[in-house]
């Protein structure tokens, strides 16, 4: 998955939550996804910046 597609799946959850769109019985559900995809962008924001730390610091060199 990429970074875009989780961000757009976490605002539809968001908006689904905050509009009253869920019934009780998926927001457990939908909250559990949005935590895997917060999890998934957190990672792929940190490993991003870890790439670019280690390219920055090639250039210094």
């Amino acid at each position: 998955m990429k970074y875009e597609e989780a961000m757009k799946k976490l605002e539809t959850i968001v908006s689904d939550i905050e509009e009253n769109r869920l019934d009780i019985d998926k927001i457990t559900e939908r909250l559990k996804e949005a935590q895997e995809l917060i999890r998934f962008c957190r990672d792929k924001l940190c490993q991003t910046d870890k790439e670019i730390q280690e390219l920055m610091s090639e250039e210094q060199k």
